[in-house]
């Protein structure tokens, strides 16, 4: 079982982020897209969280179901109004299963990053496929490793300065790995956090999805379908399941 890293700590704050998405036009957006997606209105969401997503989509007729490691963050879903109605299995979702086949699997906000081995992405991957119906859908959404802003001999990126948060990504290449340090204002004192990920590019995703037994059938620049250019931050793909 890999380490929980959204225990308590994290679970009675993650909802009070600034980040963009958790802005409610960019999680309509989000929303809206999966919705389009979940043909026979039935939906898996690997790292379901606290449901910032799936409860938005499960009022839209979609039957949301979800896997998550942290019962700290399902216990927060839980409280939500709706969210006594979703089924979640406890567990890491590169191997967890629950009961039925779904059209869409999602897995949104880097969170294929949290899976820090390339085993564990493949697996991930795989689970997605067992999940789905022929003709079904897994979509990803992340970010775009940042290498780019890296100045030659550096191993560090500052992306985000604020009045309540700084962040900083610590890239170690060799392992296709970075730590992802976050310092929070919180009651007038500063907390420390660090979470692991291992950063992927959107061509090996596309090779974990063959793995798979599932094929490229979309890539955008973000929810709203931009166009997905050498220029983009983060994508939206989507994965086939080929018909029976």
């Amino acid at each position: 079982m890999p380490e929980d890293h959204f225990g308590e700590d994290v679970a009675s704050q993650y909802d009070d982020s600034d980040e963009p998405e958790f802005d409610p036009a960019v999680i309509e957006q989000t929303v809206d897209f999966l919705a389009s997606h979940a043909t026979n209105g039935r939906a898996l969401e690997f790292a379901i969280g606290t449901g910032r997503v799936a409860l938005p989509l499960s009022q839209r007729g979609v039957d949301v179901q979800g896997i998550d490691l942290s019962a700290a963050m399902v216990e927060r879903l839980r409280a939500k109004p709706g969210g006594d109605r979703l089924h979640v299995g406890i567990g890491d979702f590169s191997t967890t299963t629950v009961e039925g086949e779904f059209s869409l699997v999602y897995l949104v906000y880097n969170t294929i990053e949290n899976v820090t081995t390339q085993a564990g992405q493949v697996a991930s991957f795989r689970n997605a496929a067992g999940h789905l119906v022929p003709g079904g859908v897994f979509v990803i959404e992340c970010l775009m490793p940042d290498l780019r802003r890296l100045p030659e001999g550096a191993t560090a990126v500052v992306f985000d300065i604020g009045e309540r948060h700084w962040g900083i990504d610590e890239y170690d290449v060799a392992k296709q790995g970075l730590i992802s340090h976050h310092f929070n204002v919180v009651d007038g004192r500063v907390e420390y956090g660090a979470w692991p990920f291992r950063y992927v590019w959107p061509a090996e995703l596309d090779l974990m999805a063959e793995l798979a037994g599932l094929r490229l059938r979309d890539r955008w620049g973000g929810w709203n379908r931009e166009p997905f250019t050498s220029d983009s931050r983060k994508h939206v793909s989507v994965w086939e399941k080929p018909p029976a």
